[in-house]
């Protein structure tokens, strides 16, 4: 690895080692290079701090103390905040719930024999519930391996990411009373899946939400602000080993 220099700085792959248990990532060489540029970034302020007179207790304090002295972003003004919401109606409105029931008949992955006897018996419960839709929790009692048996099968209120994806396709596809035409095949076994009620999302009030829309902005203010107040320093330094511009990580952890 070629040595990295940041003015009159060196940063050692021992250093750089060290910083990739903060950094985590899809891969090591993506942390590397997310831990490389952190202490990039740190060296500049912290040549930042020399040049302006800070003096703090260690590098920690000096780095903070630098970017809340030269970084500093007003906060949004409401005709900015009504903007962003009335562009991202799509973010701002309650989740769809729908009141659903089910029988699973239990079978692992990796047992296909298992799996074709369940997949079977599904479709016949199927048949037979369309016929006779009032069993639905006769059956579930009897035959369903989750403990919702109990409850006649029924699962309660669900939002998008309640249940696995391949359940979520079906149960927000169906229709109010509706009974799945065919069996759902998830990680857990089969399922005979019933939706009874479906509860669309509401958009949100505006006063309800103006407060995160402000905090989102501010903060995505700050990483554009950061980010240009680094290439700022970057392009005054010299550093070697490393291309600042380049980098494809966040600039800040």
């Amino acid at each position: 690895m070629a040595e990295i220099r940041v003015n009159d700085r060196c940063i050692d792959e021992d250093e750089i080692l060290r910083e990739m248990q903060y950094h985590p990532a899809e891969n090591a060489g993506a942390a590397r290079r997310a831990a490389a540029e952190w202490l990039v970034i740190r060296a500049l302020l912290l040549d930042r701090a020399g040049a302006i007179g800070i003096d703090a207790p260690d590098d920690a304090a000096t780095v903070k103390a630098v970017i809340e002295r030269e970084v500093d972003i007003p906060a949004p003004e409401e005709a900015e905040c009504r903007r962003y919401y009335d562009n991202n109606p799509s973010r701002f409105r309650s989740p769809d719930l729908v009141e659903a029931a089910h029988i699973l008949l239990p079978a692992k992955p990796d047992d296909e024999d298992g799996r074709v006897r369940a997949e079977a018996l599904a479709a016949e419960l199927i048949e037979l519930l369309s016929a006779a839709p009032e069993r639905f929790g006769e059956i579930a009692r009897a035959q369903s391996a989750c403990d919702s048996r109990h409850n006649d099968g029924r699962l309660g209120q669900l939002s998008r990411g309640d249940t696995v994806p391949e359940m979520e396709t079906f149960l927000f596809n169906l229709e109010e009373g509706q009974l799945s035409p065919v069996p759902v095949k998830t990680r857990y076994g089969i399922h005979v899946v019933r939706v009874d009620k479906r509860v669309p999302g509401r958009a949100l009030p505006y006063e309800a939400v103006s407060e995160k829309i402000a905090d989102y902005l501010k903060e995505a203010s700050w990483r554009r602000a950061f980010r240009q107040y680094v290439q700022l320093l970057a392009g005054s330094a010299h550093i070697s080993g490393f291309d600042i511009a380049a980098a494809e990580t966040p600039l800040v952890q």
